[in-house]
């Protein structure tokens, strides 16, 4: 059981809105409608991946608004928008302008570094300033700045017939609280905590230490603290945190061999840190709703936290999201002590 009296407080859920590149008008329909079934079911957020050149969501701002639309309730947000690819002016802009038209439900999640596949893309993204372009944590206290409302040009007044002000329009009350940092690191996650954003941790950390032996949970249980303790709101400094978890209540045959299949192919990433980068990987987590709820209350670091969005596998189908979110809502969700929003 929890080591700590943090009972599960928001429950959300995370995808990547797949779409077939014939058809891209269904597959962006399909993440709607998810994103309104989990509103009926109760969830209190829904997250979007990002993925630029891939068939994916490439504009999930876009995405925020058309659901800002169609739901009342349950909070948006990003999980994570590359800064590499944006302009944070810009950026700032839309994001402000539909954080007013969804009634404040926005919470955008960034994350840095350079783009995927930097040398390929750059002369499509940076043409003239490809080799100036900084890809540090500079660029996030940019946009922060601009969305918490400091100025973005010295400049203000009237001109002619026309008013100009020195800060972001519209100005969006509060979305700056509501900023996420996506961080895989001890520095990620102190200079989050420092900075006064909120701190998403996934499925994916890196492993720092030059040795074993490597335990996924123990290495995120770290960096949780370590955000905490930069943080100026401390231990109440939210973190919200994204595993892979597939409840297989109502789940067919079909469908929890499947999964389990899936879950199987991907398990041997998570034994050893992976890559250049040593990341390591988390254990996707099948089973019955009451297997996940024991797993994840011996896991170090969920007993840390009290939100969570877990992610969606990312090729499923939506009649298998839609068993996964309703048993997620309906049993998951009670048996990790959470309730549904009214």
């Amino acid at each position: 059981m929890p080591s700590t009296p943090r009972p599960l407080r928001k429950l959300g859920f995370l995808t990547i809105g797949l779409f077939d590149e014939a058809d891209p008008r269904r597959g962006h329909e399909s993440t709607l409608e998810i994103i309104e079934l989990g509103e009926r079911l109760g969830f209190d957020s829904a997250w979007l991946r990002h993925r630029h050149l891939q068939y994916g969501i490439s504009s999930p701002v876009a995405v925020m608004a058309a659901a800002s639309q169609r739901t009342s309730r349950i909070e948006l947000g990003t999980a994570v928008i590359p800064l590499g690819w944006e302009n944070p002016l810009r950026l700032a802009e839309d994001l402000a302008t539909v954080d007013l038209l969804s009634g404040g439900r926005v919470n955008p999640g960034v994350s840095v570094g350079p783009p995927m596949h930097y040398d390929q893309v750059k002369d499509a993204l940076y043409p003239d300033t490809a080799d100036l372009e900084d890809f540090s944590y500079e660029r996030v206290r940019r946009l922060l700045d601009l969305v918490r409302g400091k100025p973005a040009t010295d400049f203000s007044g009237v001109e002619g017939f026309e008013v100009f002000s020195d800060r972001v329009q519209p100005h969006s009350p509060g979305l700056g609280r509501r900023l996420w940092y996506g961080g895989g690191s001890l520095g990620s996650a102190r200079w989050a905590g420092e900075h006064g954003m909120n701190f998403l941790t996934s499925s994916v950390v890196k492993a720092e230490a030059a040795q074993g032996p490597y335990d996924f949970a123990e290495i995120q249980l770290s960096h949780i603290r370590a955000f905490r303790a930069a943080h100026p709101d401390g231990e109440d400094a939210r973190v919200s945190q994204g595993l892979v978890v597939i409840p297989t209540d109502s789940a067919s045959p079909a469908q929890r061999a499947k999964y389990e299949e899936y879950a199987a192919k991907r398990t041997p990433r998570t034994t050893s840190p992976q890559g250049p980068a040593r990341l390591m990987f988390a254990p996707d987590i099948v089973g019955t709703s009451q297997e996940i709820a024991e797993r994840l209350h011996a896991h170090a670091a969920f007993r840390e936290i009290d939100e969570v969005a877990f992610a969606l596998p990312f090729t499923f189908g939506h009649e298998d999201y839609v068993q996964i979110l309703t048993d997620t809502a309906t049993k998951l969700g009670p048996a990790l002590g959470w309730r549904p929003a009214a």
